[in-house]
């Protein structure tokens, strides 16, 4: 334990206060939930969560920051309360994010691709890279503060996370909620992976507008609208098709129009010739065709549009795959386009139109163009065999349970859109053609004669068995199709499962999910799930629908989402601009030399590191002052967290940074002020005399009220926004400056006992968003009863219950007025310029209730308002002091001061 009995050092250092206590909360187990058993304060209530696990070779920014900020707040806070208290950390092995990193890397410092390795010896890179770099994200919880326990640390790549992802795919698969399918995907070409409907998103083009696309020096233009012609078979006429994809025309195998467009009624049932590999299209009709769309007719290419499959489907056209996994054309484009990238195609095929004579040309057309999110690349659609989760029956549930109220989403404006997207969700594409990641407990059965089952049976690609190992598929296999184990031939699916999936799992996977735990028994469902409003669909849908299913019960009981973090400027936070902040340097403070060569250790290319490095030098001239983690947590949750989105100054940190001076300096002047040998009475004692006491223990009790409701209620700005506003204006402003006289003469022995208790709770009510301070301030102070905490961490958090008896709403009353009062003579002063000297001043009051409160409140009204000599008088006061030299003003209808220049 840090040795606090040496007197407080002269200034807040942030490195002096946060230095050795975390080490010690966890030695000590104060973050386990077991701990809770030994507190006098326990409760039967059990609060459990799970911190949204980072990407395990990634590092915490500003965003992340605030989630650890909030919810150690909130766990902090019901631990204090004697709640029976989990917080799990975890990690992510992200999937695409980890391989793309590691990919790099190997490129960058040895020449060589995944491919050049093999599988294998590229999974041992990444683990090595895994362990290298993963204990950074756990660094930066502990030096926020984060209130862990980490002994029930998970990874999602773990053995027996890994077993529970089995477990889940297993299950599903079982019970018909997944399913293999050939199907229209979404598809990175520069991940070489299918991604989610989710993961991908559309940008709204108005014209022609170019793009930077990833593996192209040029940018592409988009949002043009071509035409070209078909010529009819027998070359009496042609139909001109209006298209944004003119490279895809080389898989094109019909032709569609509206069934009622009469422009088109005398090529029904007719053939158009392919320009360049002689194929007959059909003209086709169709009620998915918009006659209004370009010029009525479209081509038709099943393989790369999922509205053109279905076309294909209704009609029994084929299909013709021209586009390849790495963004090439295949073979079936033709010999003389073959290897050729796709949008350099778009030129050479739109050449070749021209050259025969079939461009019609082009216009500016209005568009939404598909982009991965995670790569930047635009969507290629590909027809492939990949896992599906059915999630319409799931998503139905989800939906039935915040309608019911059995889920409560905050803020409540979510509940709308959670109910609209469930309500169109799509099934889920969880194949990813990945490396890194949790491989599908998938096998295909090859056997001589296999019956036909069709609940179990691809649509291309024969027999499928989930199971956790090839020993237990071929057993299962076995017993299917009634052959001997030694007749069948297992190939497991190569490709990994999504990286949402088994985050998806995290709330009851992270508990020992599917065994029985105990753990499981105790903290299942988890109480809460805080998060970031940009994973309500990425994560917390499929928590839920995946939660309630696999284990029938939801997940958590509550979702609290709170708003995401921008820079100064309300720019998105994004490595490319050089404004992704990590906390540590905002914590420690870092120059802008070391900014910047943090910025090189990245994988920036140079254009990007260029832009980056000047956003730096214009946001950070002088780099970034030491803040403590105290600071910055207070900052952020100083943000309404419910509302728009934070745009985080790094300035609003270094105010709070004033303001744990403003706690250290407070508290410095109260422990000078008891003295040795001082001893609190307890709160029940405490029931002073004098009105200045009794409205400061008032203000007291209705700041833990405040506290309270507004930490039930997810309102933690308001929390942080009262407790500085009590400490700096009521008890370091106002209080302390007006006992500074009285402490040495008779009433001192309640000030002292004001003073302690104004510390020693406004410090409890602190501890959730300033740890360290709190506890190295609270250390210092006396105990206050036989029983103390050893920890300001496990003691017991204030609530209105034990402030109750200092309710004085006449003394709160009487001195609202007087301050009321003390701001007009204060006012005087500074219009006056009167800097030196205590004035002589007078005070009219036509009422006696006004009068009455400003006797009983004499003393502090006469030394917070720097006056001299203090005379109360009724309606008379003008007369006496209607002569030259005085100043006055109004405080109400009924009372003016006055104060003397002279």
């Amino acid at each position: 334990k840090k040795d606090t009995s040496n007197p407080l050092p002269p200034a807040y250092s942030p490195r002096y206060v946060e230095a050795a206590w975390y080490l010690w909360w966890v030695k000590e187990g104060f973050f386990k939930p077991e701990y809770q058993s030994r507190l006098p304060h326990a409760t039967p209530e059990v609060f459990s969560l799970c911190i949204p696990p980072p990407n395990v070779t990634g590092s915490l920014h500003l965003g992340h920051a605030l989630t650890v900020a909030i919810e150690d707040a909130l766990v902090r806070w019901r631990r204090m309360m004697g709640q029976k208290v989990l917080w799990v950390p975890g990690s992510d092995h992200a999937g695409i994010a980890t391989q793309t990193v590691v990919e790099k890397s190997l490129h960058k410092d040895r020449g060589v691709s995944r491919h050049d390795l093999g599988r294998e010896e590229f999974l041992k890179a990444v683990w090595e890279w895994k362990e290298s770099k993963g204990d950074r994200i756990s660094h930066q919880l502990k030096s926020l503060g984060a209130s862990l326990d980490w002994e029930r640390s998970c990874f999602t790549m773990d053995e027996r996370f890994s077993r529970a992802v089995s477990e889940a795919f297993i299950h599903l698969y079982e019970n018909g909620l997944l399913h293999r399918r050939h199907r229209i995907v979404n598809w990175s070409c520069a991940l070489q992976s299918a991604i989610s409907d989710i993961e991908v998103e559309s940008r709204q083009l108005s014209g022609r507008t170019y793009l930077a696309v990833p593996g192209y020096e040029r940018k592409v233009p988009f949002g043009v609208l071509f035409s070209f012609a078909y010529p009819t078979e027998d070359g009496d006429g042609e139909v001109v098709v209006a298209t944004t994809r003119p490279e895809t025309m080389l898989g094109d195998t019909a032709v569609a129009v509206h069934p009622d467009d009469p422009r088109y009624w005398r090529f029904h049932g007719r053939n158009l010739r392919h320009p360049f590999t002689g194929r007959l299209l059909p003209v086709v009709s169709h009620p998915l065709v918009s006659p209004k769309f370009g010029t009525g007719a479209v081509k038709v290419t099943p393989a790369h549009s999922p509205i053109d499959l279905e076309m294909a489907q209704d009609l029994a056209l084929p299909s013709v795959a021209v586009i390849g996994e790495d963004g090439a054309m295949t073979a079936a484009a033709g010999d003389w386009i073959q290897g050729v990238r796709r949008f350099d195609a778009r030129e050479q095929v739109l050449s070749a139109l021209k050259e025969k004579g079939l461009y019609r040309g082009d216009c500016e057309h209005t568009m939404l163009l598909p982009f991965c999110s995670r790569s930047g690349d635009v969507i290629e659609h590909l027809l492939r065999s990949q896992w599906f989760v059915d999630c319409e029956e799931m998503a139905q549930k989800a939906v039935r349970a915040v309608e019911s109220g059995q889920l409560r989403i905050t803020p409540s404006y979510h509940q709308k859109i959670w109910t609209n997207w469930l309500s169109r969700t799509s099934d889920w594409c969880i194949s990813r053609q990945l490396w890194w990641g949790h491989q599908i407990p998938a096998y295909h059965i090859s056997v001589s004669e296999a019956p036909s089952f069709q609940d179990n049976k691809d649509e291309s690609e024969g027999f499928w068995v989930a199971a956790h190992s090839e020993s237990e598929a071929r057993k299962k296999a076995a017993s299917i199709l009634g052959k001997p184990e030694s007749e069948l031939v297992l190939k497991r699916d190569e490709d990994v499962l999504d990286t949402w999936f088994s985050s998806a799992l995290f709330p009851f996977a992270m508990l020992g999910w599917p065994e029985r735990t105990k753990d499981l028994e105790d903290f299942y469902p988890n109480s809460l799930l805080e998060t970031g409003s940009d994973l309500l669909f990425f994560w917390v849908a499929r928590m839920v629908m995946l939660g309630e299913q696999l284990t029938g019960r939801l997940p958590f009981r509550e979702v609290f989402l709170h708003s995401m973090v921008r820079d100064a400027h309300g720019r998105k936070m994004s490595k490319s601009l050089g404004n992704v902040l990590d906390p540590l340097d905002v914590m420690s403070g870092i120059s802008l030399e070391n900014l910047q060569e943090k910025l090189k250790e990245g994988n920036l290319d140079p254009r990007e590191l260029k832009v980056a490095q000047s956003g730096l030098v214009k946001d950070y001239p002088h780099g970034i002052p030491e803040c403590g983690a105290d600071a910055l947590r207070f900052a952020l949750c100083s943000h309404r967290v419910q509302g728009d989105d934070i745009n985080l100054d790094v300035a609003s940190v270094l105010a709070e940074r004033h303001f744990c001076n403003k706690v250290w300096n407070g508290v410095k002047f109260t422990l000078s002020a008891l003295g040795e040998g001082f001893t609190p009475l307890s709160i029940d004692e405490l029931r002073p005399l004098a009105p200045l006491d009794r409205w400061l223990l008032d203000r007291l009790r209705q700041l833990a009220e405040e506290c309270e409701k507004n930490l039930q209620s997810y309102e933690i700005h308001q929390v942080t926004a009262a407790v500085q506003a009590f400490w700096v204006k009521n008890y370091c402003d106002i209080y302390v400056e007006a006992v500074k006289p009285v402490l040495k003469g008779p009433g001192g022995s309640d000030a002292q006992q004001v003073l302690y208790w104004g510390a020693e709770l406004t410090l409890r009510l602190l501890a959730p968003f300033m740890p360290y301070l709190s506890e190295e301030l609270w250390q210092r102070l006396p105990p206050s009863a036989s029983w103390r905490a050893p920890s300001i961490c496990v003691a017991e958090y204030p609530s209105p219950q034990h402030t109750a008896h200092w309710s004085y709403p006449e003394e709160t009353r009487r001195f609202d007025f007087v301050y009321s009062v003390i701001r007009t003579l204060r006012g005087l002063r500074s219009n006056y310029n009167v800097t030196k000297g205590r004035p002589q001043v007078c005070i009219s009051c036509s009422r006696e209730d006004e009068l009455l409160s400003l006797q009983s409140f004499l003393s502090p009204m006469q030394t917070l308002s720097l006056s001299g000599p203090i005379q109360l008088l009724g309606a008379a006061a003008q007369t006496v002091a209607d002569g030259v030299g005085w100043a006055s003003a109004e405080v109400t209808d009924g009372c003016h001061v006055y104060m003397n220049l002279k």
